[in-house]
């Protein structure tokens, strides 16, 4: 069984993670993708990222009717800074013959070594970076197994969302429009 693991802040989803996880499940044959929104970065600890349950609601919304994706809100319900070894460790206890892959942004592709207990990171997952359009390939650094996804890099960002958002703009075009919907009714990112 193979599982991603796609975490973020999510702060909101927008197409460009719903395209990520298309590509992740037919390059790398998912049998589940898992989207883990962290309650805190531990890399963003000055940037607050919206409530839990906003996030949480939009995520859902976006991924209604998606089988082979779900919503995992372990780190918000830890609260706190959120590590990828805490909720890494508990994937392996839940899927134990399972081939664990990690997403990430191809930014933090040189950071690994910096995450909490990376070296027990790099024994228990593969990690997948999801590059920028026009961004090259980063060679892993060791003990680090990885690898780059191919289809659907985009320039959406959840930080243009929120702009366009909070000035009055359109962003239907880059969210899915039951979530814009959402971030309309409830004024989110106002």
């Amino acid at each position: 069984m193979n599982i991603g693991i796609y975490g973020g802040s999510f702060d909101p989803v927008h197409l460009g993670h719903l395209l990520v996880a298309r590509a992740a499940l037919e390059e790398l044959k998912l049998n589940r993708l898992f989207f883990v929104p962290a309650a805190q970065s531990p890399f963003k600890q000055d940037v607050a990222p919206a409530p839990a349950a906003v996030r949480l609601q939009l995520l859902r919304i976006a991924l209604a009717g998606k089988t082979d994706c779900e919503v995992d809100d372990q780190e918000t319900r830890r609260g706190g800074v959120s590590y990828a070894i805490d909720t890494v460790l508990d994937y392996t206890k839940r899927f134990s013959n399972a081939r664990l892959f990690y997403l990430i942004g191809a930014d933090n592709v040189a950071q690994l070594g910096k995450w909490g207990k990376s070296g027990d990171l790099a024994q228990l997952v593969e990690f997948v970076a999801i590059p920028r359009p026009g961004q090259a390939d980063l060679p892993f650094p060791k003990p680090f197994r990885g690898r780059t996804l191919r289809g659907h890099p985009t320039d959406i960002s959840s930080s243009e969302v929120r702009r366009r958002v909070n000035a009055g703009l359109p962003v239907d075009h880059l969210v899915p429009p039951s979530v814009a919907e959402a971030i309309g009714a409830g004024k989110l990112y106002t």
